[in-house]
């Protein structure tokens, strides 16, 4: 026998004896055709809702629909490499991701594999992108602000740890801005920031994510991006799998913020996914199951109880209108779920008032209870000035000059519009928030234009942290304020408006001075 014969035989002898015998039981269908991100899978009569499903060629699904004799599997991957008559194979398990703190900072799409080219993600643990919503035993009361650092927001829709707030509007009035400064807002808390991009364009994401990195702490975020070009399942599962990796947090007695931008795209996603696997469609083309989708998945944002851990997931659902139309269908479902909406406006955006938010429809059904003391105090009756400034300033249009009590009323509700008119992407500070409605409610803003206006509010924080700083750390820190601090606010406050009234006597007089030369 030559040598090579016995060492190979000595080597598969060896082999037959490292080998356990035993039977593998292994549940095998077929592809009976594919298109579109969906493919139709018969000969597995035994595979559960959401099972993950895996194709001859590596490329996985899940299960979307069960029907007797096919099932319809939504792919995870690119279906190009899919055909009919190609194996298929169950699995057992459900989608998962991967959760914990080595995703903060990091850019991934839905099943956490790495789009921002820093290297591979090593985690510990993974959780199901589908889980049940806390029961109500295990929630307690929303009582904890989230401060956004955006006044129109904080002063008059109040947002709570654990609420779920609705953020709608037409399409490019600022609806991503107004997400994207509360996660800004957040740098200086203990909140986990995630934001997920379902079918955002590219250069929408990279400006989120731009500003991000430059005004917030992207080292405490989360971006989770399934984008226009990717399989409609990754679109589909995105703000799940997005809510379980915030859900980590809260679970381990943390605080995070969702934003999901937008759940109109994933309802047209899911329709999409619906009409391709043969659902029945109802209202708007959409499946019957379109409000249960998003309500089991808004229903897992919530403050748990102290026996829980005493977390917190605040979700900032984000859908678009067209034609400022909040019946339409996928708005109606969303107010309905959430806790209330913030309501942009495409008429106000387009007069430059931004945030454009308009405050008759916008509402917080949580609001005063968590806002912070000192900004409630501050705030007064606001809300209640600003309505009735919007009614006169129709009246007045019809011509006549208002006097006296009419007149004072228009100049505060303008000087209310200017505080309320905000930069993007400068969130500013509760103590910053509470002096400025400090101002207007005390009638120091009324004789100022508005543009001077916008120079009280930039150079506001610099003056209080020169006069004011006792005052300011004591109110960021317990959010209340006591009668000495106020009084040091308001002396911070008016010489900061004396400064502005003095430069523009002097500016004034510069300009007359020219015009009675001759």
């Amino acid at each position: 026998m030559r040598p090579e014969t016995s060492e190979w035989l000595a080597s598969g002898r060896a082999v037959l004896r490292a080998a356990t015998p035993g039977s593998r039981v292994e549940r095998r269908g077929r592809v009976e055709r594919v298109g579109d991100g969906v493919a139709m899978v018969s000969g597995l009569r035994d595979v559960r809702l959401d099972e993950v499903l895996r194709f001859a060629g590596g490329q996985v699904g899940f299960a979307r629909v069960l029907d007797p004799d096919l099932i319809g599997c939504v792919l995870l991957d690119a279906t190009t490499d899919v055909q009919a008559g190609d194996a298929v194979f169950g699995t057992g398990a459900v989608v998962e991701v991967p959760v914990g703190p080595a995703l903060l900072g990091r850019i991934v799409d839905p099943l956490g594999r790495p789009l921002d080219g820093k290297g591979a993600i090593e985690t510990v643990a993974r959780l199901p992108v589908e889980r049940p919503a806390p029961s109500i035993i295990e929630r307690d009361l929303v009582t904890e602000p989230v401060q956004t650092g955006i006044v129109v927001v904080d002063a008059l829709f109040a947002l709570g740890r654990g609420q779920r707030e609705l953020i709608v509007g037409d399409h490019a009035t600022g609806k991503t801005t107004l997400a994207i400064d509360a996660l800004i807002a957040q740098a200086d808390s203990d909140m986990i920031c995630v934001y997920v991009a379902v079918g955002q364009k590219t250069s929408s994401v990279r400006r989120a994510v731009d500003a991000l990195q430059a005004g917030g702490a992207f080292e405490r975020c989360i971006v989770l991006v399934a984008g226009p070009a990717s399989a409609p399942g990754l679109q589909w599962i995105a703000p799940y799998a997005g809510m379980s990796m915030a859900e980590h947090f809260r679970d381990a007695g943390g605080h995070a913020l969702i934003v999901i931008d937008d759940l109109s795209k994933h309802a047209a996603t899911h329709r999409e996914i619906a009409l391709l696997t043969r659902q029945s469609p109802g209202r708007e083309a959409y499946p019957g199951d379109v409000f249960y989708i998003h309500a089991r998945l808004l229903e897992r944002a919530a403050r748990l109880s102290m026996a829980r851990g005493g977390g917190s997931l605040t979700a900032l659902p984000i859908a678009e209108t067209v034609a400022g139309d909040l019946s339409a269908y996928i708005p109606t479902n969303l107010i309905s779920i959430t806790d209330g909406q913030i309501v942009l406006d495409a008429g106000l955006f387009h007069q430059g008032q931004k945030p454009a938010v308009d405050v008759g429809l916008s509402v917080s059904r949580v609001g005063g209870k968590t806002q912070a003391k000192a900004l409630r105090e501050a705030a007064g009756a606001l809300r209640l000035d600003y309505a009735q400034f919007l009614e006169l300033e129709v009246f007045t249009r019809f011509g006549g000059a208002p006097e006296g009590r009419v007149r004072r009323q228009l100049a505060r509700g303008a000087a209310i519009r200017a505080i309320l008119r905000q930069p993007q992407h400068a969130p500013l500070r509760l103590a910053d928030e509470v002096a400025l409605l400090l101002a207007v409610q005390a009638g120091l803003l009324d004789a100022l234009p508005p543009d001077a206006v916008a120079a009280f509010r930039a150079g506001l924080p610099a003056a209080l942290d020169a006069a004011a700083a006792d005052a300011v750390a004591a109110i960021d820190a317990t959010g209340e304020m006591d009668a000495a601090a106020r009084d040091t606010l308001m002396a911070a406050i008016a010489r900061v408006t004396a400064s502005l009234s003095d430069r523009g006597t002097d500016q004034a007089t510069a300009h007359a001075a020219p015009a009675a030369a001759p």
